[in-house]
């Protein structure tokens, strides 16, 4: 096979992939076929108890597979492959309190770096280039439980991104914050994104982290129910229904103005929506004149 077959291999396969509490019982998961590529951004989605968490966990083999193969960056998991395997991936969990171990930000992001066995200019580097990158800069000497869940969430994510994984898996990282920091953490990922260098995978409820995803699984009764684009998922009321999600005000307001044919059908952006409001409030308006003397 030549290189140019391989770059156009799925970074990430699961195929007939099962997963079983216990040995013996039935599977919580089932029949589970993904693929995904390189450079995509995939929001994993379902109600309560659906699998979403233990979908992902399966990946990196924080959970045992009980059938069926998963195979990553071209590598099958398996107990030999299992440390090759872990290094592409970064995880990044709902509360970013069970991810700390130093007594200082500094202390938690050099502890990754230095279970990789890098030499000391390369932990150096990595370092002065991701809190930079990553805007914690000013947090280094500080301990985690002096900083916001926001502030401890970038700190979280800055020390996956300087172990440098191809795929970063967001479990519920949205759940515990509030409005401001969730939206400063979709921005992240969007940068993340936007660079290039990572393939991310986002377990939520959030519907603002699923419309700026590229895709969205769906998950119930143990399996996949959906693999579709943002758009297409949020106008399909018995997938809604079926994932307890409510469809985003952004969809609702775009299509109401689309029916006015104020903007095309297609992805609405919030930019987009208020050029056309402004637009329209503009045609339709008059401009009072002065009366003259």
């Amino acid at each position: 096979m030549d290189r140019n077959q391989q770059k156009q291999e799925p970074l990430i396969t699961m195929k007939d992939v099962s997963y079983a509490h216990k040995r013996g019982e039935a599977p919580f998961l089932r029949d589970i076929n993904l693929t995904v590529s390189s450079g995509e951004w995939i929001s994993i989605v379902g109600r309560n108890g659906s699998g979403k968490s233990t979908l992902v966990r399966l990946l990196n083999g924080l959970l045992p597979v009980s059938g069926g193969t998963i195979t990553v960056d071209g590598i099958v998991l398996g107990a030999d492959t299992l440390g090759q395997v872990r290094q592409r991936i970064g995880m990044i969990f709902a509360n970013p309190d069970n991810q700390f171990v130093g007594l200082t930000v500094m202390d938690d992001v050099l502890f990754g770096l230095e279970n990789l066995c890098l030499s000391r200019e390369e932990i150096q580097e990595r370092l002065d280039r991701y809190v930079v990158e990553m805007k914690v800069e000013g947090y280094l000497d500080r301990h985690p439980s002096q900083l916001s869940g926001g502030q401890k969430q970038r700190v979280a994510i800055t020390s996956v991104l300087a172990m440098e994984p191809q795929i970063v898996i967001f479990d519920e990282s949205t759940s515990m914050l509030d409005e401001k920091a969730k939206h400063e953490l979709i921005g992240i990922i969007r940068d993340m994104q936007a660079a290039g260098r990572y393939t991310i995978l986002s377990v939520t409820h959030d519907s603002d982290e699923m419309l700026a995803s590229d895709r969205i699984i769906a998950l119930a009764d143990g399996t996949i129910v959906a693999d579709a684009k943002p758009q297409d998922f949020f106008r399909s009321p018995d997938l809604l229904d079926l994932c307890r999600i409510e469809q985003p005000f952004l969809i609702q307001i775009g299509d109401r103005l689309h029916d006015r044919g104020l903007v095309p059908a297609g992805q609405y952006n919030e930019k987009e929506l208020v050029e056309a409001l402004w637009a329209s409030a503009s045609s339709t308006s008059t401009i009072p004149t002065t009366p003259k003397a």
